[in-house]
């Protein structure tokens, strides 16, 4: 929200707000909230949840009472009980009684109960976390909304006279694991999380009734290509028993770091931040930026004491924050990739004392000192190893293989004799080894949990492999994000569903999405978070065993090209279906031959698409490769005799090697029984038609009407979430993968083509003059801004083809003055248009700044995407010309927007005796007059001036002390003719933080 510079306005609004009738809540029979008088930590924590949100909601504050026992509560109140604990007590209602007994581990229960004239509201949970989801589902239900960003809290106010509370739900997971897999890597995702963001995102999981939180750690690898990937990154230690304190200090380490803007890997080049260009400079202070942890010690440590520290520091945030997330109820998860890779530093000691660092007794060593390290460091669940990203493309060789599995078996050895405080589990970019995606399921013991990200970042859906395994915990882990459109916006909550259903009915108990963003997947986190409790959208069967027809796949058709071999049948092989895992038919029970009928249409070598086949779990077809038997457009009929079915169902099982299995066609024959199937297409000829191919996405509407509801308010609601559903899953992506995440290219289409698909951006624009209600205008403009945003990263894409061509074409002039005045009248107007649309795209980053995965991608735009599309080619126009460029094509480095107010990262919960620390970012054409914190306790009293410090640029910094209760706070600046507040709704809704129970 941004008003006139004149002191008296924001007393006048307060003044206008004051008339209208959810300024002015009149004192009502807002609910008390009532908790045991020996309440449990989760009982206290819900309590001063509810409190808050009942607060948020009407502007009236209610009381927090304690009560020896259920008869003891006020009528109308809302009561917080634990299953078993002393509030439970004096309850008489019988049927309330059962149905509390019965609650499962996570059920939460919401009802109404009636007592004699009156009735209470009881929020009671199983355990301890499912206290606070039931605390949560409350707020929802009084119309807040979460995210990992931060809570969505309605402008609109109820009265408290008006507030009529009639509960009754039962939530009972269909997960018992929940949660997400933020990757580290790029700027966008951990790498530039501090302690804050740590805990304000691990402070949000329980509010999506999410448990769980796992990250992966990249190792030293220097046989790779030097930039290429970073250095091993300091998430996870490792050393020997005896290398590390008490505590867990590292006493020797060796390099280790996360991505900052000193350092170059990745396709990111080092730059420093004061060389950013229109004023998002102003958003760092320092040069070398990263997150805390590398703070003095950027690129990379040096080794020694340089390197000791980066651990410790990093084993410090994980500490703090594991430790909160653990009493949240959330799981914590670390690990490396398999099989280990020993630094070469810690070769080295092992050398230099006589061992050979590659012997399993040396390896199991290591992974002695990795469990002990940790266990003395910081608390985690469950460690995991990752197998390796080239298993996701390629085929693995069988030493590789052996590798992966004797280094896991080293591992469990290990486990078993340590006996560390956390379990087991395998993750990777595939469940298993292409050649057997379930093998570890058959190596590992069944207390070792197995997971796995869905392969090529996403667009696959969740491996069908996990309905082959049984008796362990199973995680599926969608992408809610990928990498190569790290710099757009990505629509998925359709897909987060379909994987969700896939999910479920391949027995999976453990659903994760993998991410680095936050804020901009909001709707994808939703979709996913409640996909885990809800699934009544779900028009899938409940188990993969009770498909009928094909299990996933996608038509492929070759037109009218000529296939050898075909013949009459010539039609069957113009189509396939291509990347399905199985086909599930209904046949009488007999025995059957059954053909297959192949034909490679989609690659162009041998062992480009590998994959196996079974007949009803007999393996027909090992390593079999199309292209390598007869090439390609030829058709291969394959015939298997002695097929017994005796269930009524014959099941064609194809798992996958490299690429993806495809299947032209099936005929099964048996007596008098025929069937055929043309696999991908239509009826022809005298076989049936396929099934339609897999949707990839499921419907998403009510999702986003929701959604749209909470983030725009119900003035626009139903006709945002039309344009969000419709181009959910199928808006353009102007970026891609080029050495690095979200890269751009020149785009040869003129943009008259590229234009309309593009129309959704003007159509939400539309919108615009609707939206009632601060917060809703800011919410609105973040994604208005975003939109615009893709629309003009492919504006430059294609005027950068229109460029490009103009400076061949002054390349291939003959004589210089015959190049300068192509350079002159084509090159140089183009190059002005494109740095016009530059201008555009960051003014659309810097408006849609509010955490560090934003601030990331300004870094990867900086150091990644401007090198090779503004800034050589600038140097390589300057010497063509022989002289300065013009003014209107160079990119200015002056901030040129609206002032704005960010904070980073935005805490809602503290623990006791924690103080406030706030990080505040201005961003303004001149030095701010004044930036403030006004604070007070949570709904009394009048706010609090506290001037914030400033560290360098636009960074402020200001530390409240540990506050004893809640609190609420805004920060104010007074900027370039205008005043500019963090939250936008401020000072009618300001930001409110609760203060945790005591750790008992």
């Amino acid at each position: 929200m941004r008003v006139r510079s004149n002191r008296r306005v924001p007393f006048v609004l307060l003044g206008l707000l004051a008339l209208l009738p959810w300024g002015c809540a009149r004192k009502g029979p807002l609910p008390d909230v009532v908790i045991a008088t020996d309440a449990s930590w989760h009982e206290q924590a819900a309590a001063a949840e509810i409190r808050r949100y009942l607060y948020l909601r009407t502007g009236s504050l209610p009381v927090l009472r304690k009560a020896g026992s259920f008869a003891r509560v006020p009528d109308g109140a809302v009561a917080v009980a634990e299953k078993g604990g002393t509030l439970l007590a004096g309850l008489e209602d019988q049927d309330a009684a059962a149905k509390v007994a019965a609650l499962g581990p996570e059920d939460y229960w919401l009802k109404s109960v009636k007592r004699g004239s009156g009735r209470v509201h009881l929020i009671a949970g199983a355990s301890g976390p499912a206290v606070l989801y039931g605390a949560y589902q409350l707020a929802e239900k009084l119309g807040v909304r979460f995210g990992l960003e931060g809570d969505i809290i309605p402008d609109a106010r109820i009265e408290p006279a008006s507030l009529a509370l009639n509960l009754d739900e039962t939530g009972r997971p269909l997960f018992a694991i929940r949660g997400i897999q933020p990757f580290h890597d790029f700027a966008e995702g951990p790498d530039w999380w501090t302690r804050e963001n740590y805990k304000a995102i691990l402070g949000q999981l329980p509010k999506l009734r999410m448990n769980f939180f796992g990250l992966h750690t990249y190792p030293e690898n220097p046989s790779r290509e030097k930039g290429a990937t970073p250095n091993a990154e300091p998430t996870v230690w490792i050393g020997r028993e005896g290398d590390f304190g008490p505590d867990g200090r590292a006493a020797v380490s060796y390099p280790a770091s996360y991505q900052n803007t000193a350092r170059g890997n990745w396709g990111y080049e080092s730059k420093r931040t004061s060389d950013f260009h229109f004023g998002a400079a102003l958003l760092f202070d320092r040069d070398d930026f990263g997150n805390d942890v590398m703070e003095g010690y950027s690129p990379d440590p040096a080794a020694g004491e340089a390197s000791n520290a980066v651990f410790d520091r990093a084993a410090a945030v994980f500490r703090d924050a594991f430790t909160l997330a653990r009493r949240l109820g959330v799981k914590t998860c670390v690990g490396t990739e398999t099989p280990l890779t020993v630094p070469a530093a810690v070769k080295a000691r092992l050398a230099d004392a006589g061992r050979d660092p590659s012997a399993p007794a040396a390896v199991k060593d290591v992974y002695r000192g990795i469990f002990s390290r940790i266990a003395a460091a910081y608390p985690i669940d469950y460690y995991w190893f990752w197998t390796w990203e080239g298993w996701t493309w390629d085929d693995a060789p069988p030493d590789a293989i052996r590798a992966v599995t004797s280094d896991l078996a080293t591992a469990v050895e290990v486990w078993n004799e340590v006996r560390p405080p956390f379990a087991l589990a395998t993750c990777g970019w595939v469940l298993g080894p292409p050649s057997n995606r379930t093998l570890f399921d058959q190596v590992l013991p069944k207390n070792v949990a197995m997971s796995t990200i869905n392969r090529e970042v996403g667009k696959a859906p969740v491996d069908p492999g996990f309905s082959r395994i049984s008796g362990r915990s199973l995680w599926a882990i969608p992408w809610m994000e990928d990498d190569p459109a790290l710099t757009s916006p990505q629509l998925w909550a359709g897909r987060m569903r379909r994987d969700a259903a896939d999910a479920l009915r391949y027995g999976c108990d453990g659903l994760l999405g993998i991410h680095w963003r936050t804020r901009v997947l909001s709707a994808n986190v939703l979709s996913l978070a409640r996909a885990a409790w809800d699934q009544t959208w779900n028009t899938l069967p409940k188990r993969v065993a009770e498909d009928v027809g094909p299990v996933t796949g996608q038509y492929v058709s070759f037109g009218d090209r000529a296939i050898a071999g075909a013949g009459a049948a010539a039609a069957v092989y113009r189509d396939v279906r291509d990347r399905v895992f199985a086909y599930h038919i209904p046949v009488p029970n007999g025995t059957y031959a059954v053909t297959l009928q192949f034909v490679e249409g989609g690659v162009d070598r041998a062992r480009g698409r590998v994959f196996d086949v079974r007949l009803q779990g007999r393996l027909v077809l090992d390593n079999f490769d199309i292209f390598a038997r007869v090439g390609k457009f030829r058709a291969l009929d394959l015939t298997f005799a002695g097929v017994e079915v005796a269930d009524g169902r014959l099941i064609i099982d194809l798992a996958d090697r490299i690429y993806y299995p495809a299947l032209a066609g099936i005929v099964i024959r048996g007596g008098s029984f025929v069937k055929k199937i043309n696999c991908g297409g239509p009826a022809v000829l005298d076989y049936e038609a396929d099934w339609p191919e897999t949707e990839r996405f499921m419907p998403a509407l009510d999702l986003y009407e929701d959604w749209c509801r909470a983030q725009f308010g119900p003035e626009v609601a139903a006709d945002a979430a039309a344009v969000f559903t419709r181009i959910d899953g199928r808006h353009p992506v102007p970026v891609t993968w080029i050495g690095g995440p979200g890269n751009i290219q020149p785009d040869p289409r003129p943009w008259s083509e590229v234009e309309p698909s593009y129309a959704f951006v003007d159509e939400l624009g539309a919108l615009e003059g609707r939206v009632a209600g601060a917060g809703n205008k800011e919410r609105f403009g973040y994604w208005l801004a975003s939109f615009r945003y893709m629309r003009d990263v492919a504006r430059f894409n294609s005027l950068w083809a229109v460029y490009n061509k103009a400076v061949e074409k002054a390349k291939a002039a003959a004589g210089g003055t015959a190049r300068q005045a192509v350079l002159a009248e084509e090159a140089l107007p183009v190059r002005a248009e494109m740095a016009a649309a530059l201008r555009r795209v960051f003014a659309g980053l810097l408006a849609t700044v509010s955490n560090t995965g934003e601030l990331g991608t300004i870094a990867n735009w900086e150091q990644h995407l401007l090198p090779g599309a503004w800034e050589r080619p600038e140097a390589e126009l300057r010497e063509m010309l022989g002289r300065e460029l013009p003014a209107e094509v160079r990119l200015s480095q002056a901030y040129d927007g609206p002032p704005r107010v960010i904070v980073p990262a935005v805490r809602t919960s503290l623990e006791a005796g924690e103080p406030l620390e706030l990080e505040v970012l201005i961003l303004a054409k001149a030095r701010p007059g004044s930036v403030t914190l006004f604070w007070r306790e949570m709904g009394r009293g009048a706010y609090k001036p506290l001037p914030l410090e400033n560290a360098a640029r636009g960074v402020f910094r200001a530390t409240l002390p540990a506050p004893a209760g809640a609190v609420e706070y805004y920060v104010e600046a007074s900027a370039d003719g205008e005043v500019a507040r963090f939250p936008a709704s401020a000072p009618a809704l300001a930001q409110t933080v609760i203060v945790l129970p005591v750790a008992k």
